[in-house]
């Protein structure tokens, strides 16, 4: 499906996630150091063993960020304490819900890039979302020859040289937001599947080689996060509808 023109909205104070719907977050990710304080407070002591860990300090107040605010968006659909939620991950480093707190059967999955970062949730359905700042300062055509299936890489080179770059970050954030649905890291190959990428065209699942039922089960959405940006959701089902919150920095 092709990017909905829909603004980033403040959402409401009685928020409800119902079975059909999936919630998109947007999240700035540079903000004031009270705030990334604020936020720090809310990790597990495993999540802060991380961060101390990053070698350049914008990643690692990007990462203090990017919990902090998942913790508090689940916190809200759950009635909980942000604080209090356990995570639980799986042997390709997803992160779930513990569930016993996880009374609402949540799913969820999140992405950052530049300063912005992402956040799909749902709920009983797989889910995956991937975010990408477009730069040009690589040979992505070559990187293209390398991850892509043969049949994307062949339509890239179709492409009008100046829609070449969107094309590819389309191709890229559908993969990456497939891959992370399925929760298979890179196990799953990239040339295994292939997607739609080009410019104006809806975003799909074309074909899973892996596994043929596959392509039938998911749904792609591309996603419009802001001027720069690429992204990407994959979620289980067709049958899904979308709403576009925006996190704002004032913490419940």
């Amino acid at each position: 499906m092709t990017a909905p023109n829909l603004p980033w909205l403040a959402p409401p104070a009685d928020l409800i996630l119902p079975q059909d719907e999936v919630h998109i977050w947007r999240a700035d990710l540079e903000l004031p150091a009270l705030n990334v304080q604020q936020l720090h407070t809310l990790l597990a002591p495993d999540e802060s063993s991380r961060a101390d860990r990053f070698h350049f300090a914008k990643d690692r107040r990007h990462f203090i960020v990017g919990r902090g605010v998942l913790r508090t968006i689940l916190g809200r659909y759950l009635g909980l304490d942000p604080a209090q939620l356990c995570f639980y991950y799986s042997d390709y480093n997803k992160p779930f819900l513990a569930p016993e707190s996880n009374t609402e059967d949540l799913c969820f999955n999140l992405s950052h890039s530049g300063g912005l970062a992402l956040f799909a949730i749902t709920r009983g359905r797989a889910v995956g979302i991937d975010l990408e700042h477009m730069r040009a300062n690589f040979d992505y055509e070559e990187v293209a020859e390398h991850v892509f299936s043969p049949r994307e890489v062949s339509v890239l080179q179709a492409i009008p040289a100046e829609m070449k770059l969107q094309a590819f970050f389309n191709c890229w954030t559908r993969k990456e937001a497939y891959i992370k649905a399925q929760g298979e890291g890179l196990s799953l190959p990239l040339e295994s599947f292939d997607v739609s990428l080009g410019p104006g065209e809806p975003a799909r699942l074309l074909a899973t080689r892996h596994a043929p039922e596959q392509a039938a089960r998911w749904a792609l959405h591309e996603l419009a996060p802001g001027s720069g940006y690429v992204g990407a959701l994959a979620v289980e089902g067709q049958d899904c509808h979308l709403q576009f919150w925006q996190w704002e920095t004032a913490i419940p």
